[in-house]
């Protein structure tokens, strides 16, 4: 059964709530090995696999002492009937496959007036693990890569993560439709499919890692999910599924790097509905009666061909297809519900987000107030002109800080920083809580400071290989901090556990020393960094609510401005 169809008919039913309480809420019915029960807990000490309904051959790599098995796919082909529907389990195919490949990555679009890249194939639904010799009962990361919902692939190598944390945990990397293909939004695509498409994928794929995990040497009791960006953003929808009520059913713990919160509309709301017919139209079907099978009847080309042309319409630092409130796994704005009042999915949380967030996002030419307000209104496009000139008012001008530097930290603060903040804040236990999984829960926050910490660039200090310009100690650091809340639920020696309001506490990752380089950022402006012998680490604990000003109470502001915002 798949999981979006156990979810729909908890709400349809009594409620998912109740459903969960009653016991109810069960995973998908995975196909298992022939003439064998499901092994709990096993020592993966062979690389062929079989998961029932595939066998998989691994390979082996003596020099990392890691066994990784590529290109498994965990759901069927979404193509042409399955296309806008809930992901389903492969056809079985007993024949080993050799799994030393990457699966096809997913069709998407790059921002608005990047160029297209066609030939990514529809059938993308592959995860890849990594797991140490003789790996048995150890702890699992999954890792959903970023791209604004829009692009982006599970092929990021985890090798150097896992040695440098002493070969003491498994990762699985993920991949899910994008674009159009994963979040097309109407009253049509949820009557005769799903909305939501690219995170149900998620979902489907976290409860393989609980039904097969075991066959490669991993716990499912201790799944940690991970993500940067969208895949941030996402690890916050999974935290907040179905209302926070399914518990620690899909993972334990969640590292989310620079959640990226969009404006977030119901399904059928007038925006999403719009963009559905642009699509539709750009594809060559028709404005009204059953579009969907249109779409269905279509080639991929001609679809990818619809998602560029449609997904240049988006605003500056905005993607066009985008997660919406679906009422059953996404049920309500996250800033509404990442309250440390209200429930979660569990128990542990490791955040943080980079210094300098907004810079790739932003026009670069903003030189005055009026160019300021002119781009507020298009980011914020629901919002009245007094709500505008608040926000201004929460970032004055100042010698040090112009006009572009002005709209960098708006955004930067709007879309990553302050939904870190949130997520910190929800997984806080509650004063006096009397329901034992919130009294558990546990939250620590920090920043990635190194210059020049825009977004994604802590991702090369996490992962590897690490940029000339990252001192070995904070490479380190940052990447035991992160290892050890896989392995032990918390980041370690150091780490002041977050604390709402006044008073919370993060840990700033920078350094010192080096020379200073100018190089030219990834979006074509001229920024500071320091290379060479002299870089050494400078790490410690700061206080977050006062950072950068009064960061806390801005993100309080922010939180005021949700409803208006669709945050």
């Amino acid at each position: 059964m798949g999981l979006i169809r156990v979810l729909t008919a908890a709400v349809v039913a009594v409620g998912l709530a109740q459903e969960v309480l009653a016991g109810s809420f069960t995973l998908p019915e995975w196909p298992q090995p022939p003439g064998g029960s499901h092994p709990r807990c096993r020592t993966a000490s062979t690389l062929t696999v079989d998961v029932g309904y595939a066998v998989y051959q691994g390979v082996q790599n003596r020099s990392s002492k890691l066994n990784v098995w590529k290109g498994i796919r965990y759901a069927a082909p979404p193509v042409g009937d399955l296309r806008w529907k809930e992901a389903i389990e492969p056809a079985t195919n007993r024949t080993a496959t050799l799994a030393d490949t990457f699966g096809s990555t997913c069709p998407g679009v790059l921002p608005p007036g990047a160029p297209f890249f066609p030939g990514d194939s529809e059938d993308c639904l592959f995860l890849n693990v990594w797991a140490p010799e003789n790996a048995k009962n150890l702890p699992v990361l999954v890792w959903i890569h970023g791209g604004g919902y829009g692009y982006g692939d599970g092929t990021q190598d985890m090798t150097e993560f896992i040695n440098d944390n002493g070969n003491s945990f498994l990762v699985v990397s993920i991949q899910y439709r994008l674009g159009a293909f994963g979040f097309l939004s109407s009253d049509e695509v949820k009557s005769t499919g799903v909305v939501n498409a690219g995170i149900l994928d998620q979902a489907f794929a976290l409860s393989w890692v609980q039904s097969y995990i075991s066959f490669f040497g991993g716990d499912p009791s201790r799944v940690t999910i991970s993500g940067e960006s969208a895949g941030g953003g996402s690890v916050m929808y999974h935290a907040m599924a179905g209302r926070g009520t399914l518990g620690t059913l899909l993972f334990k713990g969640a590292i989310a790097s620079s959640p990226y919160l969009v404006p977030q509309y119901t399904y059928n709301d007038t925006v999403p509905t719009r963009r559905y017919y642009n699509f539709a139209s750009a594809a060559g079907c028709p404005s009204s009666g059953e579009v969907l099978s249109c779409l269905r009847s279509k080639n991929t080309s001609t679809l990818q061909a619809a998602n560029y042309q449609v997904g240049q319409l988006a605003a500056s630092g905005m993607w066009y297809f985008l997660p919406v409130t679906d009422g059953a796994y996404i049920a309500s704005l996250p800033s509404n519900q990442l309250l440390s009042s209200n429930p979660v999915n569990g128990l542990r949380l490791l955040v943080g987000n980079n210094a300098h967030e907004g810079d790739l996002f932003v026009p670069t030419n903003i030189a005055t107030e009026s160019d300021l307000l002119t781009w507020l209104a298009i980011e914020f496009a629901t919002l009245p002109r007094a709500s505008l000139l608040s926000i201004l008012a929460q970032y004055p001008l100042s010698v040090s800080l112009t006009h572009q530097e002005r709209a960098n930290n708006i955004y930067a603060e709007a879309q990553f920083v302050c939904p870190s903040y949130w997520l910190a804040d929800a997984f806080t236990s509650p004063p006096n809580s009397t329901t034992p999984n919130m009294r558990s829960r546990k939250a620590w926050h920090y920043q990635y400071s190194v210059p020049y910490a825009s977004h994604g660039t802590d991702i090369s200090a996490i992962f590897g290989p690490a940029g000339a310009n990252q001192a070995a100690g904070v490479v380190q650091a940052l990447r035991k901090a992160w290892g050890r809340f896989v392995t032990d639920d918390d980041p370690g020696v150091g780490f002041p556990v977050w604390k709402v309001g006044a008073g919370a506490e993060q840990v700033d990752f920078n350094q010192t020393g080096g020379t200073a380089v100018e190089v030219t950022s990834s979006w074509g402006v001229n920024v500071t960094e320091y290379r060479g012998p002299g870089l050494r680490a400078d790490i410690k604990a700061v206080d977050a609510y006062a950072w950068e000003g009064g960061r806390g109470a801005r993100c309080q502001f922010w939180r005021t401005l949700g409803a208006e915002i669709l945050q």
